[in-house]
């Protein structure tokens, strides 16, 4: 029998793993109310930080000496927050996403995610991690062209070692919900980039991680299909109970978000 259970309900599993406290202390479409009642529920039931990064540095070796993208960094999360993170390119914002997301290491700091210390997972703990815990979404989706968009959402969970049949029924069940049931069997080349991205948002969310970590998700949409991807993230955000970190350069969007937060030399600041 595989590790992946249908009948348990969503609540459940987020209940079997409920984080440890690092904490001091405790609808679609962008509307106004909308945004401003998720922000109240966020500040609401937020009482345990499920993201803290204290004193983060990262430092890279360059031929031309040293090259420091971090120093002193701080970061807290609550359990229900949607948060963008916005600064120039080049600031490290895909760094710091990678270093959340068990990718990268830091150099020196604290990096508690999801209840656990992602600076000291081995490579084979911190991909158990990923797979478990972590939801990703890119600018380009990496969707593997020789497979179907069906294939492509369960990879996942055939990775977690649940067996291809349950896998593609759970998969197909990810299309319906980003609207794709009637694309599963056609392969990367043959969608639109609005459906790749989707096809790439559902795969992020097939093993219902508690957090979603997003890279410029709409960055290669134009406006309009940008803008409907961007209400499928605020509505998945809130009907599986996500915690979301999304870089973007676009800051009407990023305005919609719970928080928003500047990344500039190597610290971040409340906008």
């Amino acid at each position: 029998m595989s590790e992946f259970s249908p009948a348990a309900t969503e609540q459940e599993t987020r209940n079997a793993r409920e984080p440890e406290v690092w904490a001091e202390g405790g609808s679609q479409g962008g509307q106004a109310a909308s945004i401003q009642g998720r922000k109240a529920r966020s500040l609401q039931a937020g009482q345990a930080a499920i993201i803290q990064v204290r004193n983060l540095e990262k430092t890279y070796s360059t031929a031309r000496g040293e090259l420091t993208l971090f120093r002193g960094l701080n970061l807290q999360i609550q359990e229900g927050e949607m948060v963008a993170i916005v600064g120039q390119s080049g600031a490290g914002k895909t760094t710091l996403l990678h270093i959340l997301g068990a990718l990268d290491a830091p150099t020196a700091g604290e990096v508690c995610c999801v209840s656990t210390n992602v600076a000291k997972l081995s490579p084979h703990e911190a991909a158990a991690f990923r797979n478990r815990e972590i939801g990703y979404v890119w600018q380009f989706h990496y969707l593997l062209p020789e497979f179907t968009a069906l294939e492509n959402v369960a990879m996942p969970l055939m990775a977690r070692g649940v067996r291809k049949p349950e896998a593609l029924r759970v998969a197909a069940n990810w299309l319906k919900e980003v609207g794709l049931d009637a694309r599963g069997e056609h392969r990367p080349g043959e969608l639109s980039g609005g459906e790749q991205q989707r096809v790439a948002l559902a795969r992020a969310l097939v093993n219902k991680p508690r957090l979603l970590l997003a890279d410029e998700p709409t960055g290669d949409l134009d406006e309009a299909t940008a803008n409907r991807v961007f209400e499928m993230v605020e509505r998945l955000h809130q009907s599986h109970h996500l915690t979301s970190i999304l870089v973007t350069h676009n800051l009407d969007l990023a305005a919609r978000c719970t928080r928003v937060l500047r990344l500039e030399s190597g610290r971040l600041a409340a906008l």
